[in-house]
């Protein structure tokens, strides 16, 4: 099977995924500027988990680029990634409509973590496919940056049940360690 048709499937489960998160965002009622005051943790958390989704859109689409094949263990490794992706509108509103309380925002650093940890496990199963001299294997190397994501996770979930806000930075700087898309894999199909 060719990577096309998984790269369109993901496309549109994200998709999907980003707009049950906006149909969450509710509509203050009334037309002062305080009646938005209580979603601003909610479109906060919308936010964050926006940009999160983009970031895996936009590396999930590299990934497959460089992919020559698909197998069964990759579709079932990319199934794995979409189901974590698929609790984002969950977690995302229950951390921000419970103005990020300890158990919502570590529940929220755990769904971000399985997702990450899932993103490795597939990037990896095609690695396992194609070689490590393929051109995923060689572009993505040790993966320090999602080595370090992930540590970044596994650390921020036990500090949410101190200090909430504390683990929040830490999901903001995973996000700022991934904004700058992860070229690796980009500058690798370009030079082939």
């Amino acid at each position: 099977m060719t990577t096309n048709r998984v790269e369109a499937f993901s496309d549109a489960v994200i998709a999907i995924v980003m707009t049950i998160m906006v149909l969450e965002l509710k509509v203050p009622h009334g037309d002062e500027l305080e009646v938005l005051r209580p979603l601003v943790p909610i479109f906060l958390s919308y936010v964050l988990s926006f940009v999160f989704l983009g970031i895996y859109w936009n590396n999930h689409h590299h990934l497959l680029q460089a992919a020559e094949h698909v197998t069964g263990g990759v579709l079932w490794a990319n199934l794995h990634l979409l189901f974590w992706l698929s609790l984002f509108p969950f977690t995302t509103g229950w951390m921000g409509e419970n103005d990020v309380a300890r158990l919502p925002t570590a529940i929220y650093g755990l769904n971000q973590l399985l997702a990450a940890i899932a993103y490795y496990v597939l990037s990896r199963t095609i690695i396992a496919n194609e070689g490590p001299d393929s051109t995923l294997g060689s572009a993505v190397g040790g993966d320090t940056k999602g080595k370090l994501s992930v540590a970044i996770w596994a650390v921020s979930i036990p500090i949410a049940f101190v200090a909430p806000w504390v683990s929040v930075v830490f999901y903001v700087s995973v996000a700022l360690i991934w904004l700058i898309p992860d070229r690796r894999v980009e500058s690798k199909l370009t030079h082939e």
